[in-house]
């Protein structure tokens, strides 16, 4: 898995090998069973952040009626970002669940200031990593409220088909803001589609 990260490193810097490996060597990469909660909504808040090198993890969370809405879910190669140790009186707002056995390199604010303080160049990736990932969100985000149910699952089967495979029904259809028998029809559709092409 090291080596994994140490790949995904290289894209982002322009650290020596040998800088790359002593802070591989110096991050903490822990193993998850599937159904482990990272965060249960109204935990206290946390300095805690996750990058996934294998496994996939689910972001919920539960409204008034009990209901779980599901906001988004990370794969290999993504950050989970949490951002509750900004305000120490906040409580989550909502769940973090593995969905797999997942591996993933855990940080957390003091160490993070730490290895910036050893390593500079570690802030620039780091920034870098922050600016893809929440320009990524806004399109993501501008894109969602602006296109059909249809649409959006059409966008998830080119963009991240993985998750067709991987996750729950329910769980894609909560995620594409639609109900599990939506989805159902949607995809009956564009099979009847593909058969006619």
């Amino acid at each position: 898995m090291r080596e994994k990260l140490l790949k995904y490193m290289t894209n982002f810097t322009t650290l020596s090998e040998e800088q790359q490996q002593e802070i591989s060597e110096g991050i903490l990469i822990e193993e998850y069973k599937k159904g482990t909660h990272l965060i249960r909504q109204g935990d206290d808040p946390t300095i805690k952040c996750y990058f996934v090198l294998q496994g996939c993890v689910r972001q919920y969370t539960i409204d008034e009626s009990g209901k779980e809405v599901t906001a988004n879910f990370y794969t290999e190669e993504q950050a989970i970002l949490t951002f509750t140790f900004q305000d120490l009186s906040q409580s989550s707002k909502y769940a973090l669940t593995c969905l797999e056995d997942s591996i993933m390199v855990v940080g957390d604010f003091d160490t993070e200031k730490e290895m910036y303080n050893q390593y500079s160049e570690l802030e620039t990736m780091t920034r870098q990593m922050m600016e893809i990932y929440l320009g990524q969100a806004q399109n993501e985000f501008t894109a969602f409220i602006s296109s059909t149910p249809e649409e959006r699952y059409k966008s998830i089967m080119s963009k991240r088909p993985d998750l067709v495979t991987r996750v729950p029904q329910h769980q894609l259809a909560s995620y594409l803001g639609i109900t599990p028998e939506s989805l159902s029809r949607i995809k009956k559709r564009m099979n009847q589609d593909k058969r006619r092409v």
